[in-house]
């Protein structure tokens, strides 16, 4: 089979997880022609506003202007993210066939389940990937990448380190700007936590992680492991 290689595979539980978490670190690595590939376990099918296929046209829009190399999705059911061995096998598989150096997912600690839920699939998938002997759809050969980062949504935490995104803050609201079911569902939609000022919010928390590193914005990240610093993040000496 062929395999490629990419630098960054982000996955989220729904379409626009990965846009709150990190849009501004992927748009800042795909202007630096780093390959970035997002990947969405579920359609969101139960998600209150919009429907499934307007929220598919709305994430390949937020990719397309996050400048992304391809999307995917897993279609795994909404609220049905549960520790199973055939939703660890299938994302396992795509780790392999994608080769990333880089992985990121939700960090685990959110208002909402699923999210969770996907950081502990994805935490799975990445260690099994590894495995010489585990099998996965695909016939891909075993991968190991360099380090599982998670991302923030709808928590706050202090970050074990963050990006800088000065420049490509607007280029984050662009992408989420881009799901207007969600953020600005108009009179037929039904309010929820995301059109309730939800964006101003997620402007504010990057300015503060950006006021606390010294910077006008910024991304937070948590790390299972130390990073060494005489390297980047990508592994790469300095």
């Amino acid at each position: 089979m062929i395999q490629e290689k990419i630098d960054v595979l982000a996955f989220g539980a729904h379409a626009d997880d990965v846009e709150i978490g990190m849009a501004g670190s992927i748009r800042k690595w795909t202007t630096s022609e780093r390959n970035v590939v997002i990947c969405d376990l579920t359609k969101a099918e139960l998600s209150s506003n919009g429907t499934v296929e307007t929220r598919l046209q709305e994430a390949l829009t937020a990719a397309k202007k996050l400048g992304v190399m391809e999307r995917v999705n897993l279609q795994l059911p909404d609220r049905g993210l549960f520790l199973k061995d055939e939703y660890i096998r299938q994302i396992a598989g795509l780790i392999r066939k994608f080769r990333p150096t880089l992985v990121f997912a939700p960090f685990p600690e959110d208002r909402h389940p699923d999210h969770g839920h996907c950081a502990e699939l994805v935490k799975e998938a990445f260690f099994s990937a590894g495995i010489r002997k585990y099998e996965t759809s695909g016939d891909y050969a075993a991968h190991k990448a360099r380090n599982l980062f998670y991302y923030f949504i709808n928590s706050q935490p202090p970050p074990d380190f963050v990006i800088d995104i000065s420049k490509f803050m607007d280029y984050k609201l662009a992408a989420l700007q881009a799901y207007r079911t969600q953020f600005l569902p108009g009179e037929s939609g039904v309010q929820t936590p995301l059109t309730e000022g939800y964006l101003e919010r997620i402007e504010a928390r990057e300015r503060i992680y950006g006021l606390e590193a010294g910077v006008t914005f910024a991304e937070g990240f948590k790390t299972d492991r130390p990073l060494l610093i005489n390297q980047n993040i990508f592994g790469e000496e300095l």
